[in-house]
């Protein structure tokens, strides 16, 4: 696992109402401090990626349908530098993943529908100057085919 990456298993608890699971706590170890909370979509077959923060960290699950989230360690001097991993989650598997600072992160939805993440960042956004830096999926530097879909928009 990349240095600084830590993956929690998320626990449905499930009655004969529904079901609860919680995302992120205050008590966990993970837990380092609240931004916002933000929602975001991919449409199937779409990758968003790649993009990094310098001083955000990112608390990202899948709530609906199933994402698989790609990582690049981009950070030199990083004991996992210039690993990749693939992660998979949503629905099937719940989980919640912390995403440190200059870790380079994506996400593609995979299977028929759309996904639905939900991102708890530890920053608030600052719209008049951004904590975060793309490159395009298909970026020569980083060493990953995403397989992208002709005529999709990607990014």
């Amino acid at each position: 696992m990349i240095d600084g990456v830590t993956i929690r298993e998320l626990k449905p608890i499930p009655d004969e109402r529904g079901c609860l699971t919680e995302l992120l706590r205050s008590d966990w170890e993970l837990f380092e401090r609240f931004g916002q909370v933000y929602l975001t979509t991919v449409y199937p077959g779409v990758v968003k990626a790649w993009h990094y923060h310098k001083k955000q960290t990112d608390n990202m699950t899948c709530i609906r349908g199933m994402l698989k989230l790609v990582l690049y360690d981009s950070r030199t001097g990083s004991p996992t530098s210039k690993r990749i991993e693939e992660i998979f989650f949503g629905d099937q598997k719940p989980l919640l993943v912390k995403i440190p600072p200059l870790v380079q992160h994506g996400f593609k939805a995979i299977g028929e529908e759309t996904a639905y993440a939900i991102n708890i960042p530890n920053e608030l956004y600052n719209y008049k100057q951004p904590d975060e830096f793309r490159m395009p999926p298909d970026t020569k530097q980083i060493p990953y085919d995403w397989g992208l879909a002709p005529g999709l928009k990607h990014g």
